[in-house]
């Protein structure tokens, strides 16, 4: 296939990635064949991935917004993907935002859009090494770590396996910043056995170069170690302080969860 001009030469146009998977789950256009031909297989079992996605990103606006509102004007945003409507500096105007991913496409995507916004700032790294991530020159010279940041790992941690100590990378982040400083996370996993659907759908992303780790909100919450979990806990991520007059999902259909919690 031709090669699009927003892809780096080096990207494997063959081999599909969980950043533009996520795309065009949003609705997005920045994935390839490979990409889409994946997703088309999880969405035939399990089609309430699509929706379920989108609600991922409605959490992330909500915490946002409502970090924004109090007074947080920093934030990290980890393993941020392919950027989307309602990224998350459109959410903090006037605030400090660096995006972080490993994924060519999604760094080189977000330089082109951001090049020209100011308080932004894209590194290509993996969130699996806080120490790396917050020494790169564009954290250090962005963000001013006496003010509280918000270091935001929504849809992320799900990809990465036990043996990795995800809860010593959140600690790492956390650690990081002074008290104030908040740990937003949405994961993918739930309290009840899997629906046949489900269950092939987890088979597919076993088979894949990213394999999905499930983990109930018990798990989660383990997670986010000493932190303070802000109301309403670690919940469905449709119930996470949900709009007024918006539906939530029943809970036997949640498959994902989400919470905010703060470092004191």
């Amino acid at each position: 296939m031709e090669r699009p001009s927003w892809a780096p030469a080096d990207v494997d146009l063959d081999q599909p990635s969980v950043a533009r998977v996520y795309d065009y789950y949003l609705g997005g256009s920045h994935n390839f064949a490979a990409d889409r031909a994946f997703a088309e297989q999880i969405l035939k079992v399990m089609p309430a991935v699509a929706p379920l996605t989108r609600s991922n990103r409605a959490f992330l606006r909500r915490a946002v917004t409502m970090l924004a509102g109090q007074g947080i004007q920093q934030f990290i945003d980890l393993g941020s993907g392919i950027p989307t409507v309602g990224n998350v500096h459109e959410l903090v105007p006037g605030g400090k935002v660096v995006y972080v991913d490993h994924d060519p496409v999604a760094v080189a995507h977000s330089r082109a859009i951001l090049a020209d916004v100011p308080g932004t700032a894209v590194v290509a790294a993996d969130l699996r090494a806080p120490a790396d991530v917050l020494a790169t020159p564009q954290v250090q010279g962005l963000l001013d770590f006496t003010q509280p940041i918000a270091f935001l790992l929504a849809a992320v941690l799900h990809f990465v396996p036990d043996e990795e100590r995800p809860a010593d990378i959140v600690a790492g982040y956390a650690a990081a910043g002074v008290p104030g400083s908040h740990i937003v996370l949405s994961h993918a996993g739930l309290d009840r056995p899997l629906t046949p659907a489900e269950e092939a759908a987890k088979e597919m992303y076993r088979k894949s170069p990213t394999p999905l780790i499930l983990r109930s909100s018990q798990e989660v919450a383990t997670l986010l170690g000493d932190l303070t979990i802000l109301e309403p806990g670690v919940v469905a991520t449709y119930d996470w302080r949900p709009d007024p007059g918006t539906e939530t999902a029943p809970d036997g259909d949640a498959i994902g969860c989400a919470a905010v919690a703060r470092k004191d």
